[in-house]
C-alpha cells in the first residue's frame, strides 16, 4: 500500500504543537479530545500511513506531564448505550479504556460522571470504580446552559460541580464516545481553576475536519460521510475568515456552539482567548500528508464504504434512510460511485454468473481473487482460504485441511443445532487451518500470510455479519456488502 501521510512526522509536530499550546498559559492546559483514543482505522484508512493508535503514542511522548480525565454521560450508563464498533457498553468500555491506558504508563486521574440526575445505575457503576481505586467526581446538568452566561459561570452554574483534582500540566479530557460531556468539564474546571487564581487553558484535538484542507477535500468529505448520522456538515469558519481573512474549514456544530462558548471562556477568564473555533482546535494533519493524491484516493474509497454501510444499516433496520442518502449526496459532488470500487465489480458480476453469494478481495499486489459459497463452505471461508494460497503460491487444486480434520466438523454440525448451516465457516475453517499447521509447515506459512490482508479491500454480494464480520474486521480487511441477506435472491 503507497503511503500518503508521515506518522513519524505527525508525532513530532502534533506533540510540539501541543506544547507550544501548554505554554500559551500559565500553569495547565484543559485538552479536550475527539474522536477515538485507540483503534481510529477512520483516520488510518483515509490517511495511509497513519498509526491508528497516533494518539496514544503522542500521550505517551508528553506523559510526563499529562495526565487523564475521563468523562462518561449518566443517561448512557443508565440505557446501556453500546459501541457499535465493539459491541460493549459505554461503562464497560471506559474501564477497557482506563486499564488500557495504565498498562501503557500514562496516568488516568478520575472520572467525571456528567448530567448525573440521581440514576440508581449511575450510584452503582460509581462505586464499582471507587472499588478500583479510581477517583469518580459527580457533575449535574448546568443551571442555565446554554444561554444565561451570569447563571452558568457563577456559583449556581459551574460552582455547583465537584472540582476535579488534577496536578499535571496537561490535563487531557476524554470520553468512551460523544456526548459525554468533555466541553462541559473543561469549562467548569476552568472556572473553579481561576478562582484558586490559576489561569489555566482551553483547546481541542480533533483529527477532523483538516482545517486547513479544502472544503471539498475528499478527506474532509469523508469525515462528513463518517457523521452523517449525527448530521455533521462541513463548513467554512465565518468567525476565522473574518478574524484573519484567511478561511479555515470547521463543522456545524462547533461554529453553532462558539458564541456561547466565547462568551462563557470571556466571562470566566475575562479576556478573549481566541478569535474563532479553529483557533481553538491543534492539528497538524496537513503538515503531514506527502502524496496528496494517495490520500485522496483513499478518502474515496471511505466514502463508498461508507455509503454501502449506511445502506446495510437501513435493511437492517438500524438507521434511517436518509443517512445513505446524504452519503450519496456527498458521493455526487465528487463524481464517485459504487463501480469506482474495483472489488465490487467482481464480486457482483461473479455472483450473477453463477447465481450464488460471493466475496471479491483484492491482494497487496493488486491481483483481486473470490470465494463463493460451496457445499461445505461459506463464502467468508472459501475467499480467506483462496486468498492465503494464492500468496502462498499453494496451487489452487491443493487442500489445506486434511478430510480426517473437516469430516468430524460436518458430521457434528450436522447433528446440531447448526443442522440448518452446515457449511463451515471462518471461525471453524481458521480452527482447522491452525490445527492441521502443527504436522504441515506449509499451512503454518499460509496462516502468516493472514497479516498480508491486513488494509485489503473486499466486497460481498450480500450482508456479512456476527462471528464471521467480527473475524474479517480483526483482520482489518476493509469490508463492503450488497444490502442484501445471505442467500436472498433478487426478484
Amino acid at each position: 500500500m503507497k503511503k500518503g501521510f508521515d506518522n513519524e512526522l505527525y508525532l513530532k509536530v502534533q506533540s510540539e504543537a501541543i506544547r507550544k499550546r501548554i505554554d500559551m498559559f500559565d500553569s495547565k492546559l484543559y485538552l479536550e479530545f475527539g474522536g477515538k483514543l485507540f483503534d481510529d482505522y477512520h483516520a488510518a484508512r483515509v490517511l495511509p500511513g497513519f498509526e491508528s493508535n497516533a494518539k496514544i503514542k503522542i500521550l505517551q511522548e508528553l506523559k510526563d506531564d499529562v495526565e487523564v480525565i475521563f468523562c462518561i454521560n449518566a443517561r448512557d450508563i443508565e440505557k446501556r448505550k453500546v459501541r457499535a464498533d465493539y459491541g460493549i457498553t459505554y461503562d464497560k468500555d471506559l474501564i477497557r479504556l482506563i486499564k488500557s491506558l495504565r498498562s501503557l504508563g500514562i496516568y488516568v486521574s478520575s472520572v467525571v460522571i456528567t448530567l448525573y440526575s440521581g440514576q440508581s445505575s449511575v450510584d452503582d457503576f460509581k462505586k464499582k470504580l471507587e472499588k478500583m481505586n479510581i477517583k469518580t467526581y459527580i457533575h449535574k446538568p448546568t443551571k442555565g446552559y446554554p444561554t444565561e452566561i451570569e447563571t452558568i459561570v457563577s456559583e449556581e452554574g459551574y460552582g455547583l460541580n465537584e472540582y476535579v483534582e488534577t496536578t499535571k500540566r496537561l490535563v487531557v479530557v476524554t470520553a468512551p464516545g460523544p456526548n459525554s460531556g468533555k466541553l462541559a468539564t473543561c469549562l467548569s474546571q476552568l472556572y473553579h481553576e481561576y478562582k484558586r487564581g490559576i489561569k489555566a487553558g482551553y483547546a481541542k484535538f480533533e483529527t477532523f475536519p483538516v482545517w486547513n484542507l479544502p472544503l471539498k477535500h475528499p478527506v474532509n468529505i469523508a469525515y462528513e460521510a463518517a457523521t452523517a448520522d449525527l448530521k455533521d456538515k462541513n463548513m467554512i469558519d465565518f468567525f476565522h475568515l473574518e478574524a484573519y481573512g484567511k478561511s479555515a474549514v470547521n463543522y456545524n456544530r462547533d461554529l453553532e456552539t462558539f458564541p456561547i462558548l466565547k462568551d462563557i471562556l470571556h466571562k470566566i477568564t475575562g479576556t478573549d482567548i481566541y478569535k474563532s473555533p479553529t483557533d481553538m482546535g491543534v492539528n497538524m494533519v496537513k503538515t503531514c500528508i506527502i502524496d496528496d493524491e494517495v490520500v485522496k484516493e483513499a478518502a474515496c474509497q471511505e466514502i463508498i464504504r461508507r455509503y454501502y454501510n449506511a445502506l446495510c444499516d437501513y435493511k437492517q433496520e438500524l438507521i434511517p434512510k436518509d443517512v445513505s442518502d446524504t452519503i450519496k449526496v456527498l458521493m455526487n459532488e465528487l463524481s464517485l460511485s459504487t463501480s469506482n470500487r474495483d472489488v465490487v465489480n467482481v464480486a457482483l458480476k461473479k455472483s450473477e454468473r453463477i447465481n450464488l453469494d460471493v466475496i471479491a478481495l483484492k491482494l497487496p499486489n493488486g491481483k483481486i481473487i473470490t470465494g463463493r459459497e460451496t457445499d461445505i463452505f461459506t463464502p467468508c471461508s472459501s475467499v480467506i482460504v483462496n486468498a492465503i494460497k494464492e500468496l502462498t503460491n499453494i496451487p489452487d487444486d491443493v487442500d489445506l485441511i486434511s478430510p480426517s480434520i473437516l469430516n468430524p466438523i460436518m458430521k457434528l454440525k450436522e447433528k446440531t443445532i447448526y443442522k440448518k448451516s452446515s457449511k463451515i465457516n471462518l471461525q471453524e475453517v481458521l480452527i482447522a487451518l491452525s490445527i492441521c499447521s502443527v504436522t504441515n509447515p506449509i499451512i503454518t506459512k499460509a496462516l502468516d500470510k493472514l497479516e498480508d490482508l491486513k488494509g485489503c479491500d473486499a466486497h460481498a454480494s450480500y450482508i456479512v455479519t456476527n462471528g464471521e464480520l467480527k473475524i474479517l474486521k480483526n483482520l482489518l480487511i476493509n469490508l463492503t456488502c450488497e444490502p442484501k441477506f445471505y442467500n436472498e435472491k433478487n426478484s
